[in-house]
């Protein structure tokens, strides 16, 4: 149940990002990333680690979707001295959390100096032309959630609500994920990302749709967390796992456990695009 209101935002993120300040302490960090289902070893592959659960940072609830530990992850990128700001699963609005409490995270690790946020998930082609296992740089996003964490007094206190999003995923962090793709043999595409609520699959009706639309891929997160940065000015850079075909597509009924061994099989190359990236910022 959520403790965030519009009344107590300004406060939350006061004492939020003063928690989360004190744990990264020195450190600064050229990145936050937020790590979606299955690909935590990104984190786990980073030097000098230390963590911090979500539930010992005021006003943030806690992750209970398969695949996310719900913790902040502040290492160092292997062979570098860039030190990231990861969260090692995020939250989702199935699980009863309001839009606000997703953009929480975002604009507690802005106020802590992150300006470029570096978002992921595992996602469900529509386009027939991607396989799974593939990656999928988002290059624009559809909002059909319903929901949006700047309604509201407060959210146009921090910055305007009126934000604009032409280039809502940052069009020169792309150009350094392609690169890094090519040169480290990554299978990355590029593609329209759309958000659902869930946390039912879609159907095939819903996919067609979808696909008139011009949407590549569908997942149930990331949209909130775009909106959260750019409101308050980071760049962003968005990238999502094919762990499944959209439902309907060549026959396919995804499941959340065939999802989940597909993301385990993906963890190195995940990881080796992400160090290449953040090498490059």
């Amino acid at each position: 149940m959520s403790l965030l209101t519009d009344d107590n935002l300004l406060y939350a993120i006061s004492e939020g990002s003063q928690v989360l300040r004190e744990f990264i302490g020195d450190a600064k960090p050229v990145a936050g990333i937020i790590l979606g289902s299955g690909l935590n070893a990104f984190a786990d592959g980073l030097e000098d680690l230390r963590f911090l659960h979500f539930g010992n940072v005021p006003f943030m609830n806690v992750s209970t979707a398969t695949g996310h530990r719900g913790r902040f992850a502040l290492g160092r990128v292997p062979g570098t001295d860039r030190q990231v700001l990861c969260m090692q699963g995020r939250l989702h609005k199935y699980e009863g959390n309001s839009a606000l409490d997703i953009a929480l995270p975002v604009w507690l690790m802005h106020e802590c100096g992150v300006d470029v946020l570096i978002t992921t998930n595992a996602a469900g082609a529509i386009n027939p032309e991607f396989n799974v296992g593939d990656f999928c740089l988002m290059t624009d996003m559809i909002n059909f959630t319903g929901q949006n964490p700047l309604v509201g007094r407060s959210p146009d206190l921090i910055a305007s609500r009126f934000v604009p999003m032409l280039n809502c995923f940052d069009p020169a962090l792309r150009e350094i994920a392609l690169d890094v793709a090519e040169r480290r043999d990554v299978a990355l595409r590029q593609g329209v990302y759309l958000g659902l609520l869930g946390p039912s699959f879609e159907t095939p009706a819903e996919i067609r749709m979808f696909a008139s639309w011009g949407a590549d891929t569908v997942a149930m997160s990331v949209v909130e967390e775009v909106i959260a940065a750019r409101h308050v000015g980071m760049r962003v850079m968005g990238v999502s796992l094919i762990t499944n075909m959209a439902c309907g597509i060549d026959g396919s009924d995804p499941n959340e456990d065939d999802m989940m061994d597909v993301a385990g099989t993906c963890e190195e190359p995940f990881a080796r695009l992400m160090r290449g990236v953040v090498a490059a910022l």
